[in-house]
């Protein structure tokens, strides 16, 4: 790593200049994006576990168990990602796309804020989570529709109090046994799954293919809000290293891929805002677009 920066106005201009340099930049997004629109991250600054890791897709499609434990929480928990909405970061970087800077995002979050706050090009690598699918033949439903036959079945665990973890799940625990789970009704015996990718699952190969061939058309990458000590993010910064594209990082704390950027500003996502500001004052700033 050739540069570690804290978030000052110097060093926010360090990386206003490498967004000028490479126009066409890739941007990976992760947890951190989105903290500030109320949504708990997974890790800390060391990247280590703030809580339990996930539900894991080999569990949750063989423990009828495990799914009642799943769908109870997430009738508590995921109405901070129903009510959750875009914050700065989201818009600086709808914004910086539209005055062609960011070529497009990869993101490894599944709130959907990205496309809300007006990003056009977006890869969800791990899938969107206002979406269900049957595992069984495959139909898919708004998960809203889920949750209102969900809460319909079973009203009292709307009453539950539980403070709501990351990707719509909540910090709670009780005897699950009870809590009914709807089948899905097209085939009659299909599992409903959130339409992400598990932990211990596989991202779809076209959406892997995408995200290569945004990180291909692009000059440079940047990494914002994300440790990337899960893979399926981290290979994106592998490969752009092993290509010789330029990689900056906005993030607070360590990350996977610290070796290989060329400059890290540690500072939390949404001084985006400040950066755009930077890019548009230009040349007042010492700030300009690299030559055609």
């Amino acid at each position: 790593m050739d540069q570690v920066l804290s978030g000052n106005v110097g060093n926010l201009e360090a990386l206003a200049a490498f967004v000028a340099r490479y126009p066409r930049l890739a941007v990976i997004t992760g947890a951190g994006v989105s903290t500030a629109s109320g949504i708990p991250d997974y890790r800390d600054d060391r990247g280590d576990w703030k809580r339990p890791p996930p539900m894991q897709h080999q569990l949750f499609m063989a423990s009828h168990a495990a799914r009642q434990r799943y769908w109870a929480r997430a009738l508590v928990g995921f109405q901070t990602l129903q009510q959750a909405r875009p914050n700065a970061a989201h818009a600086a970087l709808a914004r910086l796309e539209s005055r062609g800077h960011v070529n497009g995002v990869i993101t490894q979050n599944v709130d959907g804020l990205h496309q809300r706050a007006g990003s056009r090009r977006v890869i969800d690598l791990h899938g969107r989570a206002d979406r269900v699918r049957c595992m069984g033949c495959g139909a898919r439903r708004m998960r809203y529709d889920l949750h209102a036959e969900l809460a319909d079945r079973n009203p009292h665990w709307l009453e539950a109090g539980a403070r709501a973890g990351p990707d719509g799940d909540a910090d709670l625990e009780a005897d699950f046994s009870g809590f009914r789970v709807p089948d899905c009704t097209r085939c009659g015996d299909g599992i409903w799954k959130p339409d992400v990718v598990f932990f211990g699952d596989s991202v779809p190969r076209t959406t892997v293919e995408a995200a290569y061939g945004l990180l291909a058309e692009s000059d440079a990458l940047l990494i914002v809000g994300s440790s990337l000590m899960v893979f399926s993010g981290f290979r994106f910064a592998r490969e752009a290293a092993r290509q010789g594209q330029p990689i900056a990082c906005l993030n607070l704390g360590r990350t996977r891929a610290d070796e290989f950027y060329a400059l890290k500003v540690q500072a939390p996502a949404e001084v985006l805002e400040s950066l755009c500001e930077m890019l548009e004052s230009g040349s007042s700033r010492g700030v300009s677009r690299r030559p055609a």
